[in-house]
């Protein structure tokens, strides 16, 4: 029987839940409420779903190997309240106690180590079961990695597998990095096609199945300002 790996987004749900759950503080005053939404979904997820394995990946530095390669990657983003920060290093003690790996890498993001356990578990026959509220990650989605995203709170999970993927988006989870790359992405700075958003961006995938497909096809294109940006 294959067992199933949960692997578990620590840098997304610890912010998810400090927004998530009103502000509490220890009889120090120091800012408890990440770590108690964070607890809550840990107690749930053993309790629900019976884990037969658990792991929780956090970023290790706010530069990675992206930043080599971008410049600006996540340029825009906003400093961490200090009322979060005072937290990571408390949600990792209370990983810790709970007896769970904590995995961190210098220069990759959780994302990656996500994506590296993910594929790794088939080979060991576990399935992999991914819980974040980052939708970057459903792009690793397939027989063998399902998604449970993180939609209300912290303990509101949507189970998304290929069929529901492909219900949502009208492509292949193999092909949602392809989107991504049209579209862009605001949140971490990344440019996309000028004026090609989700909706323009999943309708090409789907006419024409991958990124090079479109610009195979580009002549085929209708639209003059949207042939324009794409070659530009």
């Amino acid at each position: 029987m294959d067992k199933n790996l949960y692997l578990l987004d620590g840098t997304n749900l610890l912010y998810r839940a400090f927004f998530a759950v009103r502000m509490l503080n220890s009889p120090s005053g120091q800012p408890t409420n990440a770590v108690y939404g964070l607890a809550t979904m840990l107690m749930k997820l053993i309790e629900d779903y019976k884990p037969d394995g658990i792991a929780v990946a956090f970023d290790k530095g706010r530069k990675t190997f992206r930043n080599q390669i971008y410049a600006d990657y996540k340029g825009t983003r906003q400093e961490t309240p200090v009322e979060l920060r005072e937290q990571f290093e408390m949600a990792k003690e209370l990983i810790r106690a709970f007896g769970i790996p904590l995995l961190e890498s210098d220069d990759y993001e959780a994302d990656d180590i996500i994506g590296t356990l993910a594929h790794r578990s088939l080979e060991n026959n576990w399935k992999a079961r991914i819980i974040s509220g980052d939708k970057d990650l459903l792009q690793l989605i397939d027989e063998n990695v399902l998604m449970l995203l993180v939609r209300k709170g912290m303990t509101d999970l949507e189970a998304i597998d290929i069929p529901t993927f492909e219900e949502m988006y009208g492509v292949s989870p193999s092909v949602f990095v392809d989107v991504k790359a049209l579209m862009g992405d605001s949140s971490d700075n990344i440019p996309g096609v000028p004026g090609v958003g989700e909706k323009t961006a999943l309708k090409l995938i789907q006419e024409y199945g991958t990124l090079q497909g479109v610009y195979d096809h580009i002549d085929e294109i209708s639209g003059k300002k949207l042939k324009e940006n794409l070659v530009t």
